[in-house]
């Protein structure tokens, strides 16, 4: 049985009496059938945010005349709106290095269609997964990283992206930071797993460093990407206990288990719709 097709709209506006009133209004005086709807008022920011999914087959008009006829709505409450067709899939690109279980739980869910998403294409700066890639009918591109060849790299990068269609770019434990032009040019649409229960333990090796200071609880963030180096909006987290007991090499392993489920869940939310940025920030309708 096929999911029922919607239409998701979410929309952020400096927050004011009437908003919901007047969008409502417009789904119902479009006979418009709300199934799912969820809202938010940031006190700090004074901002509203909105998610209302609605019946495709109810409206009487398709997805490009919904966005014409909401647009003065949009524009009235200065909304930075979207509207999207769950009809449609979210076309994702993921980029790995050596280490693969992201990419591997990615490819499993979205082969039984547990993510209902298309992967266009995966790019690794090693060939080590091309094999496992090609397999599952996905073409791979090797775009190798140095010190010398970052700019034309990621030049490569943004390419195959473009060329892929891409609507958004999960780093899959790809191990590169990524250039500001390429961060700048993709905000919120650039999804990182970070093996760390961020703010703490950034850069490299934070198992090991969770393990020198003796923490009781390690994580995994899942964030989107920015120039500066893993201090992105966070998107999802978990954690699990640790004890004296446990080994840096037992904090890996739980840790790995902890990534691949944060990973799936942030993804899954951004390709609902169900993420809004808020400054440095994210409101996610889960």
């Amino acid at each position: 049985m096929h999911p029922q097709r919607r239409y998701t709209l979410t929309a952020a506006c400096p927050d004011r009496v009437g908003i919901v009133a007047r969008v409502a209004t417009f789904i119902a005086d479009n006979r418009g059938w709300i199934l799912e709807t969820s809202h938010h008022a940031d006190s700090d920011t004074e901002h509203y945010f909105m998610r209302i999914e609605i019946k495709a087959d109810s409206l009487p008009f398709d997805l490009t005349e919904f966005r014409r006829r909401f647009r003065p709505i949009a524009d009235e409450f200065a909304m930075d709106s979207r509207i999207t067709d769950s009809a449609v899939k979210k076309r994702v690109v993921v980029l790995v290095s050596k280490q693969e279980h992201c990419l591997y739980d990615l490819l499993a869910r979205w082969q039984s269609k547990e993510l209902e998403i298309d992967i266009p294409c995966v790019i690794s700066n090693h060939n080590d997964f091309r094999g496992f890639v090609e397999w599952h009918g996905i073409p791979f591109h090797h775009v190798p990283v140095t010190a010398e060849n970052k700019s034309a790299a990621y030049a490569e990068v943004t390419r195959l992206f473009e060329e892929a269609q891409g609507d958004v770019m999960v780093l899959a434990r790809y191990m590169q930071v990524l250039s500001p032009d390429l961060c700048a040019r993709y905000p919120g649409r650039i999804i990182n797993i970070h093996h760390s229960f961020l703010p703490s333990f950034v850069g490299a090796k934070p198992y090991h460093q969770a393990y020198q200071r003796g923490v009781k609880l390690i994580g995994a963030t899942c964030h989107y990407v920015t120039a500066e180096l893993d201090a992105g909006p966070i998107i999802e987290q978990d954690t699990v206990r640790i004890d004296h007991g446990d080994t840096v090499e037992d904090l890996v392993r739980y840790g790995k288990d902890i990534e691949k489920a944060v990973l799936a869940r942030g993804l899954r939310y951004h390709v609902e719709d169900r993420v809004l940025l808020n400054g440095n920030r994210t409101v996610v309708f889960r």
